[in-house]
């Protein structure tokens, strides 16, 4: 993409797929004078609204990467073209996704230390996290609820009727299947909440047991393997919405949602998926069958060995995952051997890629992904 400066101070766009002008009142709302912005918040401190529908460029030029403008009212501004190209990208993405399967050949991972959250390091493994869906922290203080501390430094934990936190570990009569000791096959957590929390974290305090491995499954990858190679099954997939729910001897929660959900590019979204929580409407006869074949294809790409990996969390890993793209899961343990004792939480997406922008213009890393 390049900005350009045309005959009578139009300013022109011109990229591979689309040639422009920028419109004189687009970039007068972006100049950022000390009179026109709060220095503190980049708030505007007039009305964009109450502008001069006919207000024009007076004079414009670039020079070492600026583009210099004076406008017919007065004000003059020098604007960064990386900034404006960053702006004019309708994408935007923090980070390149990297669809990944069973062949991944490292697991993105972080030393930890204490003033990690301010420092580049923090900035690399959040790339990661957007890139992969998920990064493993290691050798994170095992002290209690730590996890919060850590959470927070980065976002903001995301309440729900389990609390702030969960322990994660075999107990008498658990509310889910998660406090016990069974294999868990891949799922996505919470497809009932509205919203669904994006951002799981699960910290490793004890793990004396020679089985409960964690699981993972990059459930992007296998939207995009269905939409290539099971293109009408994959269809129903996207157009079916199905009825999630929670039953607790306090709440009941319910949501709706497909298990595999575009945006408005039809890129995959979200994937959603707990077979023992999901009901599945009442379609007619020939949808049904179709959208059980597709639902029993898609639980067996998410547990073959082609998508999931397997490892084992450590007495201190902190794994930070993407509760809208990964699934996640264990294989069963044996109690007898041993404490297997993890806490979790959640955050929401807004708040980590909030921490990554701002990580991104501390170290002026914008133009560098």
């Amino acid at each position: 993409m390049k900005i350009e400066v045309a005959k009578n101070n139009k300013i022109l766009v011109n990229s591979s797929k689309d040639n422009f002008e920028i419109h004189p009142l687009w970039l007068r709302e972006r100049a950022e004078t000390e009179k026109l912005v709060d220095k503190n918040n980049h708030q505007r401190l007039y009305d964009p609204a109450k502008l001069d529908d006919n207000l024009r460029i007076k004079k414009a030029s670039l020079s070492n990467g600026h583009l210099n403008i004076e406008f017919t009212d007065g004000v003059k501004f020098k604007y960064e073209i990386n900034e404006l190209i960053y702006e004019l990208d309708k994408k935007n993405p923090v980070a390149k996704i990297i669809l990944w399967k069973s062949n991944l050949k490292t697991k993105p991972t972080s030393i930890y230390k204490e003033d990690i959250f301010e420092k580049k390091e923090m900035y690399d493994a959040l790339q990661n996290f957007y890139k992969y869906g998920f990064v493993i922290f290691k050798n994170v203080p095992t002290t209690e609820n730590y996890i919060l501390k850590f959470a927070n430094s980065i976002g903001t934990v995301r309440s729900t009727n389990f609390g702030e936190s969960f322990s994660v570990k075999s107990v008498p009569e658990p509310n889910d299947l998660a406090y016990t000791s069974f294999a868990l096959t891949p799922h996505t957590d919470n497809p009932y909440r509205k919203p669904i929390p994006c951002v799981q974290l699960l910290h490793c305090i004890e793990n004396e047991v020679s089985g409960g491995l964690s699981t993972l499954v990059d459930g992007f990858a296998v939207a995009d393997f269905l939409k290539k190679k099971h293109k009408e099954l994959y269809s129903i997939l996207v157009k079916t919405k199905v009825r999630f729910k929670f039953v607790d001897k306090t709440i009941i929660l319910e949501n709706w949602g497909e298990l595999i959900e575009l945006d408005e590019n039809e890129n995959t979204k979200q994937v959603r998926f707990s077979t023992r929580l999901d009901y599945v409407p009442a379609l007619n006869k020939k949808n049904l069958e179709q959208f059980y074949k597709a639902r029993t294809l898609i639980a067996d790409l998410y547990a073959s060995k082609k998508f999931q990996i397997f490892f084992k969390l450590e007495k201190g890993d902190l794994l930070m995952m993407d509760n809208h793209r990964l699934l996640h899961g264990r294989t069963s343990y044996n109690v007898n051997e041993g404490k297997r004792y993890l806490k979790g939480c959640y955050i929401d997406h807004d708040s980590t890629e909030g921490k990554l922008r701002y990580l991104e213009r501390k170290f002026k890393l914008k133009w560098k992904k």
